[in-house]
């Protein structure tokens, strides 16, 4: 699958947010200028944005963040239109779903580009069963862990070593010794991306 492989502070900036792209414990506040988009040449001055421009990089904020290219991005708000309830926060809980996302939250990874990799690369397993498919849907109960094989991974033990200072999300049940944890629930909107305001989004792509 296509990725991004650009400068990811370009990115933070062109959004005027950290998109968390960046390991837990280093910040790019220090060398990204949020305020400063690209290509303003240090005015430092963000143009003032059509209502449909508002849209878009609201849904461009959201899609790089969990790391999907428009195509795959577009399938999951297609098919959280299609249920019952308020389609912005299904779309919201089926990203967060997402197992790479699920190994990020856990702690096993510093960023959701690493949790995939991890994926990828058959490092995890959910309820005892290998799975290499990052947009695998865990469910309510399922119990995701690192494989043995991969458990001595300096930058799995890092990466959970900052996650267990952090602390996790209250849908999540995490043994950071066991390198396993249960994705007790879906989470409620109000325990994903406060910054989100996933009702743009859902406009754009009513048009």
């Amino acid at each position: 699958m296509a990725k991004y492989t650009g400068p990811r502070c370009k990115l933070s900036r062109r959004t005027g947010t950290d998109l968390l792209l960046t390991s837990h414990g280093r910040s790019i506040e220090s060398k990204c200028k949020f305020e400063t988009p690209p290509g303003t040449q240090g005015s430092g001055r963000r143009q003032r944005l059509s209502d449909y421009a508002t849209q878009l990089r609201e849904k461009q904020k959201l899609r790089r963040m969990y790391g999907l290219m428009e195509k795959q991005f577009h399938k999951y708000y297609v098919k959280s239109s299609q249920r019952k309830g308020a389609t912005g926060v299904l779309l919201l809980q089926a990203l967060e779903s997402r197992l790479d996302n699920v190994v990020y939250r856990m702690g096993f990874a510093a960023t959701r580009a690493e949790a995939r990799q991890l994926v990828n690369h058959k490092a995890v397993a959910v309820n005892d069963r290998l799975v290499n498919v990052p947009s695998y849907e865990v469910q309510p109960g399922d119990v995701v862990a690192i494989r043995n094989r991969a458990k001595n991974q300096n930058r799995i033990v890092e990466a959970m070593s900052v996650a267990a200072q952090l602390g996790f999300g209250d849908w999540l049940s995490v043994d950071d010794k066991k390198l396993q944890g249960t994705y007790t629930q879906v989470p409620d909107r109000d325990q994903i991306l406060q910054d989100i305001n996933e009702n743009l989004v859902v406009e754009l792509y009513s048009k």
